[in-house]
Parts: C-alpha cells; sequence; structure tokens
C-alpha cells in the first residue's frame, strides 16, 4: 500500500472529501490530526511529504487547504512558514469593533469577554477586521488588553461616505460611525464626483502607522437626499451583496416557470389537502403552508401539516447559486424594498408555495395530543398545492369577528382554519405552562408617499392569526432540531442560552427597591422570567421592569452545538420553516432531506467544524441584516422629523446614561436624546444600576420607563441624531 494511501484510508472523512472534490485530499480534521501528532511546526513541503502528496493538483490543493484553514482560524503560520494549531499559539481570534473615538474592541471567536484595543494598535486596523491578537496585559478598567499580531481578513474592501474638496484634497467622511479614519482620496481617483456627494470608495491601502486609509471612487451613489439613497447608503456601509454574478445568473436560467412531472419521483402527493398560506398583505415570497385535521372519535387530538418550500432541491451544494446564499446569509427587509437570499425566479416563483399551483415542499407532519403534546412527528419529501393565499387580516376576520362574506368566500378552508385555531388555543396554554417568555413590544412601519417620502408612521398591529402560524412554526422547528439531534447529524441549532450570571445579578439588585424577585435561585427558568413579567403586567412601572429584564437576555445566535432556547422554554430548537429567506433553515433541510433517503450520517457533505463556520457566517449576516435596517430606520425617522422642529410630543424614557436619557415618543417609537446639560443648571448623578438620573440640589429624579413630554430642538441627518428638550412643567 502506498504512503498516499494510507494516509487517506486513515482519514475518518475521506469519503465525504472523495464526493466533494474532483482530486479529493486528506480532510481538515486528518491535517489536524497529522499536526498534533507530530508535536511540532509543520511547514506545507513537510506536510505534503507525510501525506504522500506528489503531483501537481494534489499540492495546489493542498496549498490551498492550508490556507483556507488558516483564514478561518484553525490553523497559524509563523513567519518561517510553518503551521500549527492556533490553540498552541496563545493567540485569541477574533474581530475588530471600532469606536469613533479611536479606540476598538476585539469580539473572540471563542465566545470568551471582549478585549480592549488602545488608539496605538487602532492605527492600522478598520471595524470588522478579523484579527489575532495577543493578551499583553489589563487595562485600568481590568479588562484584557489586545496587541495585533497579524490581520487575517480585512472587513471592508468599501467604504460608503461623503466626499469633500478643500483645496484641491479630496477625502471620503465615512457614513458608518464605527469608522474614524477619513478615506484619502487622489485627484485622478476622484472618478466624476462632486463636492457633497454620495460615493463609494475601494480601499487601496489600508492604513498603517504613517499613513491614514488611501481610496479610488468606483460609484457615484448621488445626492445627499435623494430619494432611497439611505438604503443604496446601508448596503454598501454593511457590505451586503445586491446584485448576481453572472455564474449565478447563467444557473438560474434552467430552472422553468413551473413544477415539472418528473420533479415528483419519490414525494408523497398531498395535493388533495386544502393547505393554505398565512402572511402579510405585503407578503411576496411565501415558505409555508398549513393544513390541519381533528383526529376522529371525539377530542383525541389533532393533526398538522406544516409543508415548506422545497430550496434544497433547487439550490445544490456547491453551486454557484448556493455560493451567493452563503454569502448572503439572509434576506435583508428595508422599507419599501428587499434584497433577497435567492434571485426572484426561485423566491417569488418556483419556490414560493404559490395558491392554486403544483410546488415541491419539505412536509412536517405532527400529531398533538388534547393537551397540546407532540406524541409523533415525521419529515418527508411532498408536493403540494395550496388552495388559497390568505392574510392574518382575513383570517382574524373569519375566526374572530365572525366576517361573513369572507366566511362564505373561503367556506371550504374555513373548517380546517378553525382545526388551527382549536389547536392553537391548546398550544397557547402548553406555551405558558412551560413559560415561554413574551415581552410586550409595538413595531412601527412607515407609510410612503410616492414620491419615496415618509407621510406618516403607524404601529404593526398583532392579531391572534399570526400567533396561530407562529405556534406552527416553533412545533416543526422543534420537531425538525429533535430529529436531527436524535440522529446525530451536523446542523445547525437557534441557540439561545440562558442570561449570564452578572446580569442575573444586576437585574437582582435592580428589583429589591421595589420589593420584587426574581425566582429561580443562581439559573432561574425561563417560568421565573414569565411568572415576573405577569405580576408587574398592571403597574405603572412595568415598562421599566419589562426593559431591564429584556436587556438581561444574551443574543440567539446559530450554533453546531445544541443549547436550547431559553427564551421559548425548549430544550431543543431549529430554524426550519424559512429556506427561501434564511440559510440556516436551508442547511436543515439538507440534513432532514439526508436522513430521509436512510443515508449513513458518517458520509454527510457536512462537518461539525464546518457547521461552526457555517453558524459563525449566518450569526454574522443576521447582525449585519439587522444593523442596516436600524441605520435605514434611523435615517427615515430622522427625514421625518426635520420639519417638525418645535412640535411637543408624549414619550417615555428607554434610556439612561451619565450624558443625558433617551426618550421614545409615543405612537411614532422615534427616540431621541435629551442631554444632561438641558436638564437644569445643577449637578445630575448618574445611577446604572437603578437605570436612573438624579438632581444632587433639586432631587429631580429621571428613571427608564418614566413618561415625560419633550419638545423636538434638532435633526441630525448625517449622524442620525435627534435631539429633545423637556417641556418645563
Amino acid at each position: 500500500m502506498s504512503k498516499k494511501n494510507k494516509h487517506i484510508k486513515s482519514d475518518p472523512h475521506s469519503k465525504r472529501e472523495a464526493s466533494n472534490y474532483k482530486s479529493p485530499i486528506p480532510s481538515r480534521e486528518y491535517i489536524l490530526q497529522v499536526i498534533e501528532e507530530e508535536d511540532r511546526l509543520i511547514t506545507r513541503t513537510e506536510m505534503a511529504t507525510i501525506l504522500g502528496l506528489q503531483d501537481e493538483d494534489e499540492l495546489e490543493a493542498l496549498r490551498r487547504r492550508l490556507i483556507a484553514m488558516v483564514r478561518d482560524g484553525q490553523l497559524h503560520r509563523n513567519r518561517k512558514r510553518a503551521y500549527g494549531p492556533i490553540e498552541k499559539f496563545d493567540l485569541v481570534r477574533g474581530r475588530v469593533d471600532s469606536h469613533a473615538d479611536g479606540f476598538g474592541f476585539l469580539h473572540p471567536e471563542d465566545g470568551s469577554d471582549k478585549m480592549f484595543i488602545p488608539f496605538r494598535q487602532m492605527d492600522t486596523l478598520m471595524h470588522g477586521d478579523r484579527v489575532l491578537v495577543s493578551v499583553i496585559g489589563l487595562d485600568r478598567r481590568g479588562r484584557r488588553e489586545a496587541a495585533l499580531v497579524e490581520v487575517i481578513e480585512r472587513g471592508s474592501e468599501h467604504i460608503v461616505g461623503r466626499l469633500y474638496l478643500e483645496d484641491n484634497i479630496s477625502y471620503v467622511i465615512p457614513d458608518s460611525k464605527n469608522i474614524s479614519q477619513d478615506i484619502l482620496i487622489p485627484p485622478e481617483s476622484r472618478a466624476d464626483a462632486k463636492h457633497g456627494q454620495i460615493v463609494s470608495a475601494k480601499i487601496i491601502k489600508y492604513p498603517s502607522y504613517k499613513h491614514q486609509p488611501i481610496g479610488e471612487v468606483v460609484e457615484v451613489l448621488g445626492d445627499h437626499m435623494a430619494p432611497g439613497m439611505e438604503i443604496d447608503i446601508a448596503i454598501r456601509s454593511h457590505n451586503i451583496p445586491d446584485s448576481w454574478p453572472d455564474a449565478v445568473s447563467q444557473e438560474v436560467k434552467r430552472y422553468g416557470s413551473e413544477v415539472t412531472e418528473k420533479d415528483f419521483k419519490d414525494r408523497k402527493d398531498l395535493r388533495e389537502l386544502n393547505f393554505v398560506t398565512i402572511d402579510g398583505e405585503d407578503a411576496r415570497d411565501f415558505d409555508d403552508a398549513v393544513y390541519c385535521e381533528a383526529k376522529e372519535g371525539g377530542n383525541k387530538g389533532w393533526r398538522l401539516w406544516v409543508a415548506i418550500a422545497d430550496v434544497a432541491h433547487y439550490v445544490q451544494l456547491g453551486s454557484h447559486l448556493d455560493f451567493e446564499a452563503i454569502q448572503r446569509g439572509n434576506s435583508v427587509y428595508f422599507p419599501e424594498r428587499v434584497i433577497a437570499m435567492l434571485p426572484e425566479v426561485l423566491s417569488n416563483g418556483l419556490c414560493s408555495l404559490n395558491p392554486n399551483v403544483n410546488r415541491l415542499a419539505v412536509v412536517c407532519e405532527m400529531d398533538f395530543d388534547p393537551q397540546g403534546k407532540i406524541t409523533r412527528s415525521r419529515f418527508y419529501d411532498a408536493v403540494i398545492f395550496s388552495h388559497a393565499r390568505l392574510t392574518y387580516d382575513q383570517v382574524a376576520g373569519m375566526l374572530y369577528e365572525n366576517h361573513k362574506g369572507m366566511r362564505e368566500k373561503y367556506k371550504k378552508d374555513l373548517p380546517h382554519l378553525e382545526n388551527l385555531d382549536n389547536l392553537y388555543q391548546v398550544l397557547l396554554k402548553a406555551r405558558k405552562k412551560r413559560g415561554a417568555i413574551e415581552f410586550e413590544s409595538t413595531e412601527s412601519k412607515f407609510i410612503f408617499s410616492d414620491d419615496k417620502k415618509i407621510e406618516r408612521v403607524v404601529p404593526v398591529v398583532r392579531n391572534d392569526a399570526h400567533r396561530i402560524i407562529e405556534e406552527c412554526m416553533i412545533s416543526a422547528n422543534v420537531c425538525a432540531a429533535k430529529y436531527l439531534e436524535k440522529n446525530k447529524i451536523p446542523t445547525l441549532y437557534r441557540s439561545h442560552e440562558q442570561p449570564e450570571e452578572d446580569r442575573i445579578r444586576d437585574v437582582r439588585d435592580f428589583l429589591k427597591p421595589f420589593g420584587l424577585q426574581l425566582k429561580g435561585g443562581e439559573e432561574p427558568k425561563p417560568l421565573h422570567y414569565m411568572k415576573l413579567i405577569e405580576e408587574v403586567r398592571d403597574r405603572v412601572d412595568a415598562h421599566l421592569i419589562q426593559t431591564v429584564l429584556l436587556r438581561s437576555m444574551q443574543q440567539a445566535v446559530y450554533s453546531s452545538e445544541n443549547h436550547g432556547h431559553f427564551g421559548l422554554a425548549l430544550e431543543a430548537y431549529g430554524h426550519f420553516t424559512s429556506p427561501i429567506r434564511r440559510y440556516p433553515d436551508l442547511l436543515v433541510h439538507r440534513a432532514i432531506k439526508y436522513l430521509v433517503c436512510r443515508k449513513p450520517v458518517n458520509e454527510y457533505y457536512y462537518s461539525t467544524e464546518e457547521m461552526d463556520r457555517f453558524g459563525e457566517n449566518c450569526s454574522m449576516t443576521e447582525r449585519r441584516a439587522d444593523d442596516a435596517t436600524r441605520d435605514v430606520t434611523a435615517w427615515l425617522k430622522c427625514e421625518f422629523m426635520q420639519d417638525k422642529i418645535g412640535e411637543q410630543y408624549n414619550g417615555i424614557i428607554t434610556g439612561v446614561t451619565s450624558f443625558g436619557m433617551f426618550v421614545e415618543l409615543e405612537n411614532l417609537h422615534i427616540e431621541g436624546l435629551v442631554h444632561i446639560t438641558s436638564l437644569g443648571n445643577e449637578y445630575f448623578h448618574f445611577d446604572p444600576m437603578g437605570h436612573k438620573l438624579q438632581g444632587e440640589r433639586s432631587g429631580k429624579l429621571f428613571r427608564l420607563g418614566d413618561k415625560v413630554e419633550v419638545q423636538l430642538v434638532q435633526v441630525n441627518l448625517d449622524d442620525r441624531k435627534i435631539d429633545f428638550e423637556l417641556v418645563k412643567q
């Protein structure tokens, strides 16, 4: 047996590599194993010799794999070009979070506490850079202090901002407040951009200790206040892909507009079941359809079918379309515009469960007992036919308002909708019993005029029809997570871990003066949170207490490990129900379809390590989308308020800081700052534990959750800032 064959046979993931690559080489896992067994640093040449790789294709594949392993933080390469596991170097890998004042923080990828990056170290870094650092000590606040070792990956290739021309010197002031350096633009790199215009500049020289970043204008977005400019800025500032590469455009041309008979092979035919979709009025892509029957013989429970668009059938592993979906991670929903994860031919066409057409689906079929407990579930590929496209308001009208015209129009579907409602009522009781946390919140929606200016801001009202679908989707997501966990296949879970100990301690310290208590000892359960929320619901300070509880929560992330979902009080939870708009759901579908075909788990396409990288990427793209939509929303709110200087509003204090307090206006849900200097000619002291400001002489007290009356005094569109002053009482 040759040395090469010996190593390939020893690699437990050799079958996976052979199925994924034309010229397979040993897997990442096996390369790490070899380096650890050697117990020394190994050069690429030495690695090739150990693995028995000789021909040019194999050596090139090894070179690429080692580069990728360095990029992904599995290996580190020293100055002598020798490789070793990252853990052996006592280095920390993470993303740079730059502050507008010039310093920064590192968010380690291992989940440990953030590290402080001093001004001098930030001179060569920019927001979003992925770096390796060493720990050089503790700062005056006791935080680990970082020194740069290596930039693994630059976070920004393009910067969006306003171009300024002064004395023949051009520079771009970035729109992002996380980037403190201005970008110098040489005269020959200015293109046709004019002073004050919004441009996109490509970084051609990253900052060093000797010079600030240098760029060239690659796109002129337009004038500062042009309609829709805020979305163009957000897309480019957050590096959200918004155009389809030619390879993807060519790839999707092979798709027709209809599902063909040959696609029905090995699928269960459910076209006779009265599936319907229930979504918002402005929805265009329909991921899910539902159908529910009451079991025969009295109150024996229900059978629920949740059909989810079979995106994995069309988005093939390793395709250009798949690669682009990974880069996007999710669809991004801006007001009046969507940046979809998949091209329209799929997202609004073949994959969308549109009414009165055949569609391919992955179905989760569940049996519920009279108490709402799932007694049986199974997954399979199917073909369905949606019998109606319903909206939440239509369903609520039929079920809760006895809308006779609507009930007559959808009389064929009505019995199944009533079954859904009956099931929902018991699921709601089960939800409360297990202690799922429900914070009261109100979202707002912009209504635009024909010239794309905000006409008004209205609250989004949720009704029980929203909650019916929500409970159906939660049930399917739970079944998916449990099915994949049971079969031990690499996948992504939606993990929401319990609050950290110090945050729980802060909550309890905050509650003491109110005579309230968060029970549950050192590890309170969701039920304890839910009972406290119920206890304070009718109090005047309920908003204050709920806000503090909400801020104690951790952020939900995608993880290859199942940590449960604290907020929903569930032991296992995954995202299965929205593969058109979320890549984690597509990964879950691939795992389920693989298991349905009864293929061996040890030959699955993905490893746990690859799932770790997918989880990190999908969590990042989710945060990126949230940040981008938040920027757009802030811009639009500032634009809406620009002509309202001097007007007075009722509001509620939503944040208290050492420099003032943030107030959110009632009904409009627009937030601005009341600066501490406008509170009066006296000293005000900030109490972070009590979330309050108090005047030293007058005793005036301003707390989180207090209702106040304010006057609008200033709007700064560039900085997305709104300033209020308190109306004198």
